[in-house]
């Protein structure tokens, strides 16, 4: 992905400088058990108390990661801005997304490297610890600058969905749930924000020349390792359908193709049957 020397986005809120810890307690061991809350967007507290404020000094890799976030960022927002003005009548308001390293505080619960990822609707941002792309690499064996930006754009995805209006909707559906319909309708929401990131590279391809040979496959690869069912497997769990919340590998691969070959929201309708 050619990115470097590119435009960033303004709608960065750097918290890594200054950061909570002391949090939760939660440990490189937690992050397999809260993995299935990779991508989550319905997020409860995962954490508890305010814990204290460090100062963390950031290294090369830190500010590259952030100018990374930054860039993918900037490109999301001209993308859907402009998806927005051809395929609705609304005006796409781009969300904010809050670095930070170690621990921060959300008004959808605490944010950490375990937690993973996450967008807030509550404050309509999304939360992100870009130690996270060494997890997705390391532990998950999702590897490349493009599977990185595969979890900020599948993130938006979920902010395109609040600014939509679909989150509110699934929301209300899976408070009236059994646990199983309700998780059924959390597979719909994610399955969702994969098409919506495929939409993006697709767009993203088409407008910026920033996509490079392998990139796509690159994002199919991480899409395939987050599966409910390839994480559940690889935790050496039994695979159990009615578990799922964020879908399949091939689902999730299913949909990101989806998007990326048909470009349109209407062709992302995870709720038609």
């Amino acid at each position: 992905m050619q990115w470097r020397g590119r435009r960033g986005s303004r709608n960065i809120e750097d918290r890594r400088r200054t950061s909570a810890a002391g949090i939760g307690g939660l440990g490189g061991g937690a992050v397999v058990v809260l993995i299935g809350y990779f991508f989550g967007v319905d997020v409860t507290p995962l954490l508890e108390g305010a814990g204290t404020q460090t100062s963390t000094e950031l290294s090369a890799a830190d500010l590259q990661a952030g100018e990374f976030v930054s860039v993918t960022l900037a490109d999301t927002e001209e993308v859907w801005a402009g998806v927005f003005a051809a395929q609705t009548r609304e005006r796409y308001q781009p969300p904010v997304l809050v670095l930070f390293k170690g621990a921060t505080q959300s008004p959808c619960g605490g944010a950490s490297a375990a937690s993973g990822p996450f967008y807030c609707p509550s404050d309509q941002k999304v939360y992100l610890d870009t130690e996270f792309f060494t997890t997705l690499e390391r532990q998950l064996g999702a590897k490349g600058d493009f599977a990185a930006a595969y979890v900020v754009a599948h993130e938006v995805g979920h902010h395109v969905q609040n600014q939509l209006g679909t989150l509110q909707t699934t929301t209300r559906a899976r408070a009236q749930a059994t646990e199983a319909a309700a998780n059924a309708i959390s597979v719909q929401v994610e399955l969702q924000a994969d098409c919506y990131a495929g939409i993006w590279a697709r767009k993203a391809e088409a407008s910026f020349g920033s996509i490079e040979p392998g990139d796509i496959a690159e994002a199919m690869s991480a899409a395939a390792r987050i599966g409910d069912d390839t994480l559940q497997r690889n935790a050496g769990r039994t695979v159990n359908p009615d578990s799922f919340t964020h879908g399949t590998s091939a689902d999730r691969q299913a949909w990101f193709a989806q998007g990326y070959q048909g470009g349109t929201l209407a062709g992302c309708n995870t709720f038609g049957g």
